[in-house]
This record gives C-alpha cells, structure tokens and sequence, in this order.
C-alpha cells in the first residue's frame, strides 16, 4: 500500500427515514477524527435533515468530506476496487433496507451497500422504523445473517439521558464502534471521563 494515498473513506448514507440529529452527530465526530468521508444522500435524505434540523447538509462541507448524488452509479464508491473504512447508512429506511437486503443496487447508495456486502466490509444500518414489520424483521435478519451490523436507535436509559441530543449522541457513538472507529459521543456503563 503507498504511504502517501489518502486514507480511505468512511461511506455514509443518509435516508429519508427520521433520524437526522444521529447522522449530524456521526459526520460531526467523523470530522473531529479527520475521518475522510464519502457522504450520499437521497433526496428524501436532504429533504428530512432540512425538516428535522432546520438545515441542510452543506454545513458539513470540509476538506476531507466529498459528497456524491445518489444518482451518480460511476462515482467512486460504486466499485470494490475502491477501498473504504466500511459504511454506514445512519438513518436507513425501510425500503433502503429491502433494496440491500434483496440485491437491489439502483442507486449509488444502495450501489456502495452492495459493494460493502460483496467485498465483506463493515456495513452498519440504523433502521428508524417502529413498530417493525414482519417484512422489515425478515429484512434485517437477513442483512445480520451476513454481517451486516444493525444498530437500532434505542435510548440507554440506564445512563440516565436527560435530552434528545444525549440519546442521539449515544446512537452515533453505537454506529462508531460498530465501524471499529473510536468514539467520545457518550461514556459507557461507569465509564468516568474528564
């Protein structure tokens, strides 16, 4: 491997699901790290991170960060031969997760999650759906019967949150350590920290 490449991405995608506060937390500590960063949004994606935060994603825009349309299947992350530091789609939609779990790849993030699966990459998906269907549990199970790391929202009430913004914290810094990255979005079971 050359010394002097870039170090590879982080691939994260963003869908139309709710869920935005999580994903602003994981590009906010990514960024923290200088963690590069292959960032694809759907439209639905950008429309709800406008809704839910009053903003767009333009203001993660920073050296290190390259962002791509979901329709652009010849960017780079569509190809196995590009290497990544795994993928997470933080938040993942019901129908992103049937088009993974069912081999769909008609978009460039449901393209990059294929290429994830295919290559045996760490793909992380955080489903914001409740309560879960039957279709969707049989989805996700099939996803986790190949590695695929599920991370759902759930609060760690046994840390005693005391807003919305220490719960999504807490989700990000789950879908970090699911990435085998380091994470100081929360402290853990009596975990003391300056």
């Amino acid at each position: 491997m050359d010394p002097s490449a870039p170090d590879p991405p982080v691939v994260v995608g963003i869908t139309g699901a709710s869920g935005s506060a999580i994903a602003a937390h994981l590009l906010d500590a990514l960024a923290a790290d200088r963690i590069p960063v292959a960032l694809v949004a759907t439209p639905a994606g950008r429309a709800v991170f406008r809704e839910e935060l009053g903003s767009s994603l333009d203001r993660f825009r920073r050296p290190g960060l390259v962002e791509y349309s979901d329709a652009d299947l010849a960017a780079p992350i569509a190809s196995g031969s590009r290497p990544t530091r795994g993928m997470a789609v933080v938040p993942c939609s019901a129908n992103t997760v049937a088009k993974i779990a069912h081999g769909l790849s008609d978009t460039l993030l449901t393209r990059a999650a294929h290429v994830h699966l295919k290559e045996r990459r760490r793909l992380v998906l955080m489903p914001r759906e409740t309560p879960l269907s039957p279709i969707l549990l049989r989805n996700l199970t099939t996803l986790a019967e190949v590695g695929v790391a599920i991370v759902d929202p759930a609060p760690a009430f046994y840390l005693k949150p005391t807003s919305v913004d220490e719960i999504t914290r807490y989700v990000a810094g789950k879908v970090l350590e699911q990435l085998g990255l380091p994470q100081r979005l929360y402290r853990g079971w009596k975990e003391d920290r300056p």
